[in-house]
């Protein structure tokens, strides 16, 4: 990605990120009702998209509906691809995210995975650092969520894509080791092969970032006996797809 090409951070002292900086500090104080009014405040304040943009997705969050999250949500995403240019390139991924979820909380699986997709193919856009894992997490979490439900309801033929998971057999294996481990606790293992396990989105770079973790693991010859060989046969089934 060429350099003009990247996210860039938001501005922080716009009068609407401002508000809506004190509106995420009262939401985490838990004044609801503070916060919603200072994100109002910082809707009625946005004097163009790129603002308004900012200002819809935390309205997003104190909606009363899954109807009216959505629309906000949806207006969100709307203002966005009205900025069209670097300032929202990082706010796709989070804005596919929250478009998932509204659509899931109303019924909609196969729509919600759509949006979680298009979640998938933009998380090279968002800001880097624990931001950008929250998003990886997320929409690994959506699509796994959305095709099971979409998968139980015989609704497959909707998917626009073939799931993007791990084999069923290899995720199984995967997590009896997860659920030894925290009963030990090995939190090193655990560190290790967690954060590469929850981002996954089915592309080659998760795949060998998943792969690496589960070598790291291995090497480090930590593990009871049987579980160093079963780990031997996840990593040669992640290995091979």
């Amino acid at each position: 990605m060429r350099a003009e090409e990247r996210s860039v951070p938001v501005n922080p002292e716009l009068p609407v990120v401002r508000l809506c900086v004190e509106g995420m500090q009262a939401e985490a104080e838990g004044r609801a009702e503070a916060a919603l009014e200072l994100f109002q405040r910082a809707w009625d304040t946005a004097t163009d998209d790129y603002e308004a943009c900012i200002a819809a997705h935390y309205l997003a969050r104190h909606q009363r509906s899954p109807e009216d999250t959505l629309r906000w949500n949806q207006e969100c995403l709307d203002r966005a691809d009205r900025v069209g240019d670097e300032r929202v390139r990082g706010f796709y991924p989070s804005l596919y995210v929250n478009m998932g979820h509204a659509c899931r909380q109303l019924g909609q699986p196969a729509l919600a995975h759509a949006y979680f997709v298009r979640a998938a193919d933009r998380v090279s856009d968002a800001f880097e650092g624990q931001y950008g894992d929250w998003n990886r997490f997320a929409i690994a979490e959506g699509l796994r969520s959305t095709a099971s439900a979409v998968a139980e309801a015989g609704d497959t033929a909707r998917l626009d894509v073939p799931p993007r998971l791990l084999d069923e057999g290899v995720d199984a294996r995967l997590r009896e080791l997860f659920t030894r481990w925290c009963a030990r606790p090995d939190l090193k293992a655990l560190g290790l092969t967690l954060p590469a396990y929850l981002g996954y989105l089915g592309r080659e770079e998760d795949r060998m970032r998943l792969r690496t973790a589960l070598h790291m693991v291995h090497a480090a010859r930590c593990l009871p006996q049987d579980e160093q060989a079963e780990l031997e046969v996840v990593i040669g089934a992640v290995s091979h797809g």
